[in-house]
């Protein structure tokens, strides 16, 4: 068993994929539409396009709202990925604008710092022990 694809909840998919591409670094791979308005919308990692997706979900359900909105009040982020270099990536996305909420903290082995992705979320980044 493997995981194929996860999903994000997001306010705006054109904003998401804007700031999922050109801040992060992803690459789109799926953009169909899906009805009037929403799409299936994926990206995955530059380094590994074959690798797992990522669904930027239109946030429209009823459900989404109080969750996320806890989640953020409570710093507590949706999501986690993994960077070759946390201090890298925080002096670089902050260069860009991208907000930080939790500076790089390290934790033994493990570095993380999290930041707002723009679309309601709040986004952990990661070194993880070699």
């Amino acid at each position: 068993m493997r995981i194929h694809l996860t999903s994000i909840f997001v306010d705006d998919q054109a904003t998401a994929l804007e700031f999922y591409t050109e801040v992060l670094g992803f690459v789109k791979k799926h953009d169909v539409p899906v009805g009037e308005q929403d799409r299936w919308l994926t990206v995955v990692s530059a380094e590994e396009p074959g690798g797992t997706e990522l669904l930027l979900e239109p946030a429209g359900h009823p459900a989404v709202k109080p969750y996320r909105d806890a989640l953020v009040e409570d710093g507590i982020p949706l999501a986690q990925f993994t960077v070759d270099d946390v201090h890298a990536e925080y002096g670089r996305m902050s260069a860009l604008g991208v907000r930080f909420t939790q500076e790089p903290i390290e934790m033994g082995p493990v570095t993380t710092a999290v930041f707002d992705d723009t679309c309601g979320n709040l986004i952990q980044i990661s070194t993880q022990p070699e």
